[in-house]
């Protein structure tokens, strides 16, 4: 039986760019995310890095799929890590019209049997 570690930090606070414009149009180019992710790649948590560090995407902003539409996750924390990196990832959104949603905390099973 594996010892189950409870985390007592708050939960991580994030959100959402999504590759898709106020007006409904999808975002171009098709990569988008994976090079604004590239460009941040650098920003990581102290100690982190090992030597293949340039190949990794950093922890704070990420590629993903969100309901079929491209987009990046950006953990707020970047902030306190490097702010013009923070404000850089938020004003690229603001400067291309694109949509920027609130991350949600899903409810783990254990509590939803409880």
């Amino acid at each position: 039986m594996a010892n189950f570690v409870q985390n007592n930090q708050a939960p991580a606070r994030e959100f959402f760019i999504q590759g898709v414009t106020s007006t409904g149009k999808p975002f171009r180019p098709s990569d988008w995310a994976e090079r604004l992710c590239g460009v941040m790649a650098c920003f990581r948590p102290e100690g982190s890095g090992g030597p293949n560090a340039h190949l990794q995407y950093s922890p704070y902003v990420r590629p993903t799929m969100l309901a079929g539409i491209k987009s990046v996750v950006v953990n707020e924390e970047l902030r306190s890590i490097e702010p013009l990196a923070y404000h850089f990832v938020l004003d690229f959104a603001k400067d291309n019209d694109l949509q920027i949603v609130d991350a949600c905390a899903l409810q783990d099973e254990d509590e939803k049997r409880a």
